[in-house]
């Protein structure tokens, strides 16, 4: 595929407001499939298989963020075209692969047991086949086509959550579940995801079916252009890793010292602060293309307002997270889950209480990338790494779950205002 036809648009973008609609509804039918991922765990289980899934998304995050080196982010924000689409797939491709190896290596070198071993590869395998999808989302992004991107994460959640439900119920076996889950997730990604990014690519006519989309979509193994790439966007790919560090840290903790079944109890609680971010996100993707043109053009009362809009929301999603964690939280826990969730609903409130924290920083974050401010992240992002780390190991010993959300606070606060710094350093450079 050459350059011309790469930089060839055959569909129209969206306005910002269709965008953050069609974002929002695909990520309120994925985050509601993953919810109810762990909901079934949870009433056709128990807590210690919430705990054994929950542990392999924690084990395998942090290597999966690493290695995508949020390409996702840079493809989107890359007002310039400096690179073109089959170098960033090129990329994702040699880093998937290696995050795997990685993922495996882990396993190998660690102390669980045969079956715990089983799950974490089995949810390593699927997020590789998430990885190669989101890279395609990144050109969609690009574009700023988030519907197409919705419709593929509405394919994507209901799929899976049947997928993985049906094999859990029928085998007992979290393994079987998360091996379910990667088959959905590769068959989106091979029958709706490369096909799309083929007509986005303006390959629509050429295309035809799937089979063809495969042979159209090809990477670039340029190794000089490769390197590039990827030492651009190496500090995003730490800061992402770190941040899903800083996210994990407590469950490795707890997995330690209080064991799966509470890791079960504190990561089934913990995954309601998906319900802001899926705003979040919503808002984050689709207003990033538009805050990188504004800091592109160097007009900064446009990405001022707009960053400090999003801002607000966040705060305003954040302290409606708190009160219904205040005045309904033991009701929500007993009817989503089972009574023994809620009888930790002081630690559901503190979550709540990180969650708000964690929502304004989230846009910090999108307004750091959309102005490519990527190395300044990652001292940043180690430093609230070190705050997670030393917080966690002095307080879940003695404090357990309510020490892990007190760990989580301190972090996410942290980040939020070495984020609003850095986006302040950013806009006066404009200036």
């Amino acid at each position: 595929m050459d350059a011309k036809s790469q930089q060839t648009t055959m569909i129209k973008s969206l306005s910002l407001r269709d965008n953050f609609i069609w974002t929002f509804i695909g990520n309120v039918v994925y985050s509601g499939c993953q919810w109810c991922m762990l909901i079934i765990l949870a009433k056709v289980g128990n807590p210690s298989m919430v705990g054994e899934f929950s542990l392999g998304l924690a084990i395998t995050a942090p290597v999966i963020m690493l290695t995508n080196l949020q390409l996702r982010g840079v493809q989107a924000t890359d007002a310039k075209r400096e690179y073109q689409f089959c170098d960033y797939l090129a990329l994702r491709l040699t880093t998937t692969m290696l995050a795997f190896i990685i993922i495996i290596f882990i396993i190998a070198m660690s102390k669980y047991k045969l079956s715990t071993a089983m799950v974490v590869a089995a949810v390593g395998l699927a997020k590789c086949f998430e990885s190669i999808s989101d890279v395609f989302y990144g050109l969609l992004q690009q574009h700023e086509r988030m519907d197409r991107i919705a419709i593929s994460m509405m394919i994507k959640g209901p799929l899976s959550l049947v997928s993985l439900g049906v094999a859990v119920y029928l085998t007992g076996s979290v393994f079987w579940g998360a091996l379910a889950l990667g088959a959905a997730w590769a068959i989106v990604l091979l029958s709706y995801d490369i096909h799309n990014g083929a007509m986005v690519l303006g390959e629509k006519e050429k295309c035809g079916m799937w089979l063809q989309s495969l042979i159209k979509i090809r990477p670039r193994w340029d190794i000089k252009t490769l390197y590039r790439l990827a030492w651009l966007a190496l500090p995003l790919g730490v800061v992402m890793m770190l941040i899903s560090l800083n996210a994990n840290i407590p469950r490795y903790f707890i997995q330690h010292y209080k064991g799966e079944y509470w890791l079960g109890i504190y990561s089934a609680m913990a995954y309601l602060m998906v319900a802001g971010r899926t705003v979040i996100g919503a808002l984050g993707q689709s207003a990033s293309p538009r805050l990188a043109k504004y800091y592109a053009s160097q007009d900064s009362v446009s990405y001022n307002k707009l960053f400090y809009k999003l801002l607000g929301i966040g705060a305003i999603i954040g302290v409606i997270a708190i009160l219904i964690a205040v005045l309904g939280g033991k009701m929500l826990l007993s009817l989503i889950y089972t009574p023994e969730y809620a009888q930790e609903t002081n630690v559901f409130v503190l979550l709540m209480v990180a969650a708000a924290l964690s929502y304004m920083a989230s846009f910090a974050g999108y307004g750091m990338t959309a102005a490519r401010y990527f190395r300044s992240q990652l001292p940043l992002f180690v430093i609230v790494t070190i705050i997670t780390t030393i917080a966690a190991a002095l307080l879940i010993p003695k404090l357990g779950l309510i020490g892990a959300a007190l760990a989580v606070i301190l972090s996410n606060f942290a980040q939020l205002i070495g984020s609003m710094y850095i986006v302040g350093l950013a806009v006066r450079r404009l200036k």
